[in-house]
């Protein structure tokens, strides 16, 4: 049989349901996000960890142009270094039937015999390369799922101006390309760009590069410190055409699975902070009103023996039951929504065995919290309803001061109905209740900014990058650096309507003892196609001795306006030069820095040479000029935009777009609970008030004013405040998850804020309707008999 005051509790539970589960409900909404987010930290983090140790994931890696496999052994034998693992890795050009536009990718070689020692590939299906065996080829599962290319298929390669037809052995996966993208760019291109492996003999002797490397990966020895390795390897490499060696933390791939880490992290925080916030306001609006009308329960209760602790107890254990609710449906939303996500993932990340992990610690987390919320926003008023003497407790509360309220006082008592003048007076004198049902309200308002905010940041990327800073229609790439003469015989070709040469550099930046390893790339003055733009969309003239940062490495690199920077070319003679910061160019995509053409090729001490081109495009002719193109061998990557915003579209909007749609329903849900709890509160703590006034002569609607009345003054006090603070909310948040590889930018439209206020405005009604439909069913003589 369950103790006295459990099954007080019970009672309590029953009649307050209402109240109860919409509590219950804005605490799920957050601790499913935090239990979702802290869970796909660990699904991300464990799992790729995993594969790193099972494949032997490199530590330090390094391009060049070529070294004699001899050197590998001086490699080892530096400081610091346990494993060492060259390769080749070469671009390649593919004829795709069915694909109009040219393919390309990059073959890396494997050895003749036997595993290799690092990156070791996961073979998803087919099969391994037959030992000594031509013609076969291994592809990466990115791209031969968008092709839909089996085990068994032919692909068509032109390998060093070469057609070659190789058969696919297998479909494969590598710890190198957990992200699989076009180098230096920021978006997967799955369909037209891949990754490769064949024997090295074969490779090599394709490309002349027989008894030679070009790509080295290696490991370190226990204790070994990274940058001492990296540098002696840098001076090893660099009679070789070393490109500068890097960092497993500055790998791509592994940088675009720590940015979603980190992301999440920041999500995991930020959202489920505000939502236990409004959480702990509304159980103290509950817990509160409770009390007040359990005052002499109370007094009886301690009248029997019960002790202020067992009295304080019972009434957390009211509030804890709203927060194991809280927690069940946060639980079981976290795992369904994690799930969904982690299905998204895989338009991002091949990872041979990627499921949803639950966090055990996420769930622990999420009760703590939970408790720690209900405990902090109700455990004042309980022990001090505990510590009222019986005596007193026995006593109704003082009544309240009716006095005239501000408005009447200033003379306008006559403009307005008894209805009105009743709200107002209630309100000023519970002036703090008034101000945590404001504030309440203000986070509930404020939480529908964010969601808003990243959809509209999506759209301004879908205009802003490839409308007003990319205004060409294609991208290309050459195999090699080349004469600017090749251009013109790029603008010969059928459709082409406006080119521009572009030079491309891998440059390393050191600015106070910071240093990224980036892309140089070039501009032309009054260019039609790539621009630099700043933050108010200012085209940004490029220089002829400085740079134009991405404003994103400027605030990596803790840099601004006027400072020199350190720019170390990786690249030919690697010359080292110090210039000025002379712009800011607003990005959202990867970290660049920008020169003008003529200005980078003599940094690099190099004549007029250029390594792709942008062109315009009359459309109509697309097809005839694509076919042309497949024609051109140094041509080794082609980037329609088009194609681009497309996959953006398909990968990163989309997954941003769901993120935003699951807080924006968790926002709509806090905001109609917040506002019916709110409703539904007031017309209990004065049902005997209402049903007196009802008892002298006002009718139902006058009476129903009254709530409806202050529900409405609570709402316009509290939409503004929550609109600043969502503003606030969205500037630090959207700040905070920019990354070095993807960024949103900062957009507030009047869509934003409209939406914000159209969801309050229909959850108040929605709630006017419920209270005013409570009020009606009101029985006046059962709610009047209650014992004074």
């Amino acid at each position: 049989m369950l103790p006295h005051l459990d099954r007080k509790l019970l009672r309590d539970l029953k009649r307050l349901k209402g109240q109860a589960a919409a509590v219950s409900l804005v605490m799920a909404c957050g601790l499913a996000m935090l239990i979702m987010a802290r869970s796909l930290i660990h699904s991300l983090d464990s799992t790729r960890a995993e594969y790193y140790q099972t494949n032997h994931f490199a530590e330090v890696f390094a391009s060049l142009k070529r070294a004699p496999n001899d050197l590998a052994a001086r490699i080892a034998a530096l400081p610091g270094v346990a494993t060492v693992q060259t390769d080749l890795a070469v671009p390649v050009t593919l004829d795709l039937p069915g694909i109009a536009e040219p393919a390309g990718g990059l073959v890396r070689s494997l050895p003749d015999f036997g595993a290799p020692e690092l990156n070791r590939l996961f073979l998803r299906r087919g099969g391994w390369l037959s030992p000594g065996a031509r013609g076969e080829v291994l592809v990466g599962e990115a791209f031969a799922t968008a092709n839909a290319l089996n085990p068994g298929d032919t692909l068509a390669m032109l390998l060093n101006g070469r057609r070659q037809t190789f058969r696919i052995a297998g479909i494969v996966l590598s710890p190198e390309y957990i992200f699989e993208s076009r180098p230096g760019a920021a978006l997967p291109d799955k369909r037209t760009y891949g990754i490769f492996w064949m024997p090295y003999k074969e490779l090599a002797t394709a490309w002349n590069l027989y008894g030679a490397f070009n790509h080295v990966g290696l490991t370190l020895a226990p204790g070994a410190a990274e940058k001492p390795v990296i540098a002696e390897l840098d001076r090893l490499l660099r009679p070789y055409g070393g490109r500068g060696a890097y960092g497993r933390k500055d790998h791509p791939s592994h940088i675009r699975v720590s940015d979603e880490i980190r992301v999440l992290t920041i999500l995991s925080v930020g959202f489920p902070t505000i939502f236990l916030g409004v959480a702990a306001f509304m159980t103290n609006a509950v817990l509160s009103r409770l009390l007040a009308l359990q005052r002499e329960q109370i007094a009886i209760l301690k009248a029997f023996g019960f002790t202020n602790r067992q009295i304080v107890i019972h009434y957390l254990k009211f509030a804890f039951v709203m927060v194991a609710g809280g927690v069940l449906f946060g639980l079981l939303g976290g795992i369904f929504l994690g799930r969904k996500l982690v299905i998204m993932y895989e338009l991002f990340f091949k990872f041979p065995d990627l499921v949803f992990r639950l966090d055990g610690t996420a769930v622990a987390i999420a009760l703590t919290v939970g408790l720690g919320a209900v405990t902090l926003g109700v455990f004042s008023s309980v022990r001090k309803a505990a510590r009222l003497p019986p005596a007193e407790a026995m006593r109704p509360e003082p009544p309240a001061s009716y006095r005239p309220s501000y408005l009447e006082r200033l003379g306008f008592q006559r403009l307005l109905s008894h209805s009105f003048r009743i709200a107002v007076r209630n309100l000023e004198r519970r002036p703090m209740q008034a101000l945590f049902t404001v504030a309440g309200l203000a986070l509930a308002t404020a939480l529908l900014i964010l969601p808003n905010t990243f959809k509209a940041g999506i759209a301004e990327i879908l205009d802003f990058k490839w409308d007003v800073v990319q205004r060409q229609d294609i991208n290309l790439g050459l195999v090699e650096p080349s004469s600017a003469r090749l251009a013109h015989e790029l603008a010969q070709l059928p459709g082409v309507t406006s080119l521009e040469p572009s030079r491309y550099a891998a440059v390393r930046i050191h600015f106070q003892g910071r240093t990224r390893q980036i892309g140089l790339r070039s501009l032309l003055p009054g260019a039609m196609h790539s621009r630099a733009v700043d933050s108010a969309n200012r085209e940004i003239a490029p220089p002829t001795d400085g740079l134009i940062v991405s404003a994103k490495l400027a605030q990596v690199l803790g840099a601004k306006v006027g400072d020199l920077l350190v720019v170390e070319a990786l690249e030919g003679r690697r010359p080292v030069k110090s210039l000025p910061v002379v712009g800011l160019a607003e990005d959202f995509t990867g970290i660049t820095a920008y020169m003008e053409l003529h200005a980078i090729n003599r940094f690099l001490g190099e004549g007029d040479v250029i390594t792709g081109a942008s062109l315009g495009l009359d459309l109509s002719r697309r097809a005839e000029f694509l076919a042309a193109l497949k024609e051109i061998p140094r041509v080794s990557s082609v980037a329609i935009k088009e194609s681009l915003r497309k996959s953006f579209r398909e990968t990163t909007a989309q997954m941003m777009g769901l993120i935003q749609s699951i807080y924006l329903f968790f926002s709509v849900v806090v905001a109609f609970g917040v506002i019916y709890n709110n409703a539904r509160i007031s017309l209990a703590e004065r049902a005997r008030e209402l049903a007196t006034l009802r008892v002298v002569g006002m009718t139902q609607r006058e009476v129903g004013a009254i709530l409806v009345i202050e529900l409405v003054i609570l709402a316009v006090l509290a939409v503004p405040l929550g609109l600043a603070c969502g503003t606030g909310f969205a500037t630090v948040i959207i700040s905070s998850v920019n990354t070095e590889t993807v960024r949103l930018p900062l957009v507030f439209t009047s869509y934003t804020y409209t939406f914000a206020v159209v969801v309050v405005a229909t959850a108040s009604v929605f709630s006017a309707l419920v209270v005013l439909r409570k009020l009606k069913q009101l029985d006046l003589i059962a709610t009047l008999k209650a014992p004074e």
